[in-house]
């Protein structure tokens, strides 16, 4: 079960993420507990598994209209699947590694797996996940963490 400080640095996290690189902090509303292991995904997302102290997968989930803004507000003109793909990758990766500074070196984050429009293929390992939902702009995502 996470504790309300472990669950704090993922919010934080995920607003540093958007105020640096998407020029503009994102709100996050109150992260809320799913019990029976289906939190949903969007049509983009990046997964990151974890091990060490902690076992289980963090992801980042968002619709392509998010990400396309997002890398507009990078500067990025290569609006390609490919390009939505490395992103949601890149996001998912960018928070977990932010969060691994706070939990220390047992927090071991893989690489990411993207999944893209294929919500049955995103299956958190343990019935319980916390999902943070995140606001951007006009858009909605949300980031989950299901640990052990």
């Amino acid at each position: 079960m996470l504790k309300e400080a472990e669950i704090r640095t993922f919010v934080e996290g995920t607003t540093n993420y958007f105020e640096i690189s998407g020029q503009q902090p994102a709100t996050v509303g109150s992260p809320y507990l799913v019990t029976d292991g289906k939190p949903g995904t969007y049509e983009y997302t990046g997964i990151i598994g974890i091990s060490g102290a902690r076992k289980g997968i963090v992801y980042f989930t968002a619709p392509r209209g998010m990400l396309t803004v997002l890398l507009m507000r990078m500067q990025e003109t290569d609006w390609s699947e490919d390009t939505i793909k490395d992103l949601v990758g890149e996001v998912a990766n960018t928070i977990s590694g932010n969060v691994r500074r706070d939990f220390g070196k047992h927090f071991v984050i893989s690489v990411p797996t993207v999944v893209a429009h294929d919500s049955d293929k995103v299956t958190p390992p343990y019935p319980r996940s916390y999902v943070i939902p995140i606001n951007w702009r006009a858009h909605s995502a949300k980031l989950v963490v299901c640990l052990e």
